[in-house]
């Protein structure tokens, strides 16, 4: 397995493959349309400006991906990103999403981003193993925040310490985004 950054012009169809069946087939995403490649050739394009945009390829064909974006607009929220995953079917538990999250996490690291926030979607027993097993904690849940699949959905919020805070120290600012080949 491969994991590079993504190209929003490359990538953006085989995202937006994988991504379909999260807006189609359940609540997973709160997305009502699957965007097209090239919609979300303007997402990868955009958030990798700020943020590092992750596939993961193997024999040629892309298997997975993962981003971090910004948490909140707020400037104070600047040292936080939201980071999700997604792997494509017949490829989970084979440890994609994995390697997908600690190849970004690194990235955060390098780029100075403290901590890492992901939202679930409930029930989703497979993805809060993963951020349970990647050292995420949860810290609550919105209840009946959304309308999707014929229900109310609740969403857990979780987090990741990336980078200890020291009390009363102002942290750097955040870099830009790092790349692989800078490790």
């Amino acid at each position: 397995m491969l994991i590079r950054h993504a190209e929003a012009a490359r990538d953006g169809e085989a995202c937006a493959s994988i991504y379909a069946p999260s807006v189609l087939e359940g609540a997973v995403s709160f997305e009502e349309r699957a965007p097209t490649g090239e919609e979300l050739a303007v997402r990868i394009e955009r958030i990798s400006r700020t943020h590092p945009w992750l596939v993961a390829d193997e024999h040629e064909q892309t298997i997975g991906y993962a981003y971090a974006s910004p948490h909140r607009e707020r400037a104070a929220y600047r040292w936080a990103a939201d980071v999700t995953v997604y792997v494509a079917a017949g490829q989970r538990a084979r440890g994609v999403g994995r390697a997908l999250y600690t190849a970004l996490f690194d990235l955060l690291v390098r780029q100075g981003i403290y901590v890492a926030c992901a939202g679930i979607t409930l029930p989703n027993e497979a993805s809060v193993a993963l951020h349970e097993s990647l050292g995420f904690r949860p810290v609550g849940v919105y209840r009946n925040i959304g309308w999707k699949a014929q229900g109310w959905r609740d969403v857990s919020w979780w987090q990741l310490q990336l980078i200890e805070p020291e009390p009363g120290e102002r942290p750097p600012e955040p870099g830009e985004p790092a790349r692989l080949d800078q490790l």
